[in-house]
């Protein structure tokens, strides 16, 4: 009985030592965590190292500040490194990612996290003396791994270029070239609609009369930045595939892929869309993929390219019939949105700027915050001066009214704010000037401006 109470009371003072020493170090754990932030706060990343290292090897699940700070840290280590230098840091901070979805797995995102590996072994490629296969094989893993949160906009670019890159040097064929655009394209259309569809509510709210929290001001800024950044990688991707996607090349492959795919939808509908981009509308072949298209999946796609077929055909009437039914058929409103707008810009080619402003408006209502409607609106007013104004001085008077429409262009869009700012100063230099005003004796008074327009402005106080 003895021996029993003492092995429960050796038991119980050992768990009491194992207890106090957990104690101890999360204790020391949590001052060398406040030491190694502040530091890092400072900007003080080699001071920091030695605490946080402490921190990251004893108390590995402790606080997620580890991970966060410890990125900072092993960057700034690699950015002052050279050579082979860097190499057993770049190391580290890819072993530290792993460790961070050991222990922190519902912050550390896959796809998200696996593209950064990918694009640190890129950004560091010569010396790791990593190829570029090997680097478009971790770009398409970590794609394939988790679609959705690989959405960083430069590691998207690279993955394509790398693509272009293989394909120019005859290690990949065109056809998983135009695929993989595709994909990409894809994706980032859909990371557009994402943040666009944030950013309305936000812009909404304001329309409304009603100020922004400090919250969402911030939310703000971080969407108009996502959405910079898909907007120049969007640039950045079309220029990279410059003209290998020309119709030279596209007809002869599309031909001959035509019956092995004529039942698969998403390819007809890929297939139709490139050729429609690349203008290769008047290849029959674009005849036969619109009309597979349509009669295997009648949709706003298919019937927006059975009006470029009309439109082709110069029968503009049943071409506009074709545009209203794949509106009528999209579901998405933000697609819809672009289909609008696709649809107004057609118009406005043809100077059918009544018609056209109407579309571009309802645009607008789907997608307000798509600022290229307002500099659409407000190029055809421009258009117009001569044509809707009695006198000389109320037909540059219109340019006040383009002028209103570019602002609301770069309130509301990031991505077109020197677009903007560029036509508001060219269409004010336009309008009559302060010295007209005063000779005419009409500032602050209202001018009504006719023809299709059918607007007032007011001409400004001096």
């Amino acid at each position: 009985m003895k021996t029993k109470i003492t092995l429960l009371t050796l038991l119980f003072i050992g768990l009491n030592i194992s207890f106090a020493q957990q104690e101890e170090q999360l204790e020391e754990c949590k001052n060398k965590l406040s030491i190694f932030h502040e530091y890092v706060k400072a900007k003080n990343f080699d001071a920091a190292y030695d605490p946080w290292m402490a921190v990251r090897n004893e108390c590995p699940k402790f606080n997620n500040a580890i991970y966060v700070d410890g990125d900072k840290i092993l960057n700034h280590k690699i950015k002052n490194a050279t050579g082979a230098d860097k190499i057993p840091f770049i190391n580290d901070l890819l072993k530290l990612w792993k460790e961070k979805e050991t222990h922190f797995a519902s912050r550390t995102p896959k796809g998200k996290y696996a593209a950064m590996a990918c694009q640190l072994m890129y950004n560091n490629r010569d010396v790791l003396n990593k190829t570029d296969e090997e680097l478009y094989e971790c770009y398409d893993a970590a794609y394939k791994l988790d679609k959705a949160t690989f959405t960083n906009p430069k590691s998207l670019y690279t993955y394509f270029s790398l693509m272009v890159d293989l394909y120019d040097a005859k290690k990949k064929p065109a056809k998983d070239l135009f695929n993989k655009y595709d994909d990409v394209v894809e994706k980032v259309e859909e990371e557009v609609k994402n943040y666009s569809l944030k950013l309305n509510k936000l812009i909404e709210k304001e329309d409304a009369g009603t100020e922004l929290t400090k919250k969402e001001g911030r939310y703000k800024r971080s969407y108009e930045s996502y959405l910079k950044n898909y907007d120049l990688i969007s640039g950045s991707i079309d220029q990279k595939l410059g003209d290998r996607a020309n119709c030279e090349n596209l007809i002869p492959l599309y031909k001959k892929d035509f019956e092995e795919n004529k039942n698969n939808a998403v390819w007809l509908q890929r297939a139709a869309r490139k050729m429609s981009e690349k203008e290769c509308t008047g290849d029959p072949l674009f005849f036969q993929l619109v009309n597979a298209y349509h009669e295997l999946s009648p949709s706003a796609n298919s019937a927006y390219y059975l009006g470029i077929l009309k439109d082709k055909q110069k029968k503009s009437n049943e071409a506009i019939k074709f545009y209203e039914q794949a509106i009528s058929l999209e579901t998405d409103n933000f697609k819809k949105a672009k289909l609008y707008n696709t649809i107004a810009l057609k118009l406005k080619a043809k100077r059918n700027y009544g018609k056209a402003r109407n579309y571009f408006r309802q645009s607008l209502k789907l997608n307000p915050s798509n600022g290229r409607p307002y500099l659409s609106i407000a190029g055809m007013y421009a258009a117009s001066a001569n044509n809707c104004g009695d006198t000389n001085f109320n037909k540059r008077a219109v340019y006040w009214l383009a002028a209103q429409e570019a602002r609301k262009a770069g309130r509301v869009d990031p991505t077109q704010k020197k677009n903007a700012a560029k036509s508001v100063a060219n269409y004010s230099a336009k309008a009559p000037q302060k010295s007209e005003i005063f000779s005419k004796g009409n500032s602050g008074q209202v001018i009504k401006i006719g023809c299709w327009i059918g607007a007032s402005v007011t001409v400004p106080k001096i």
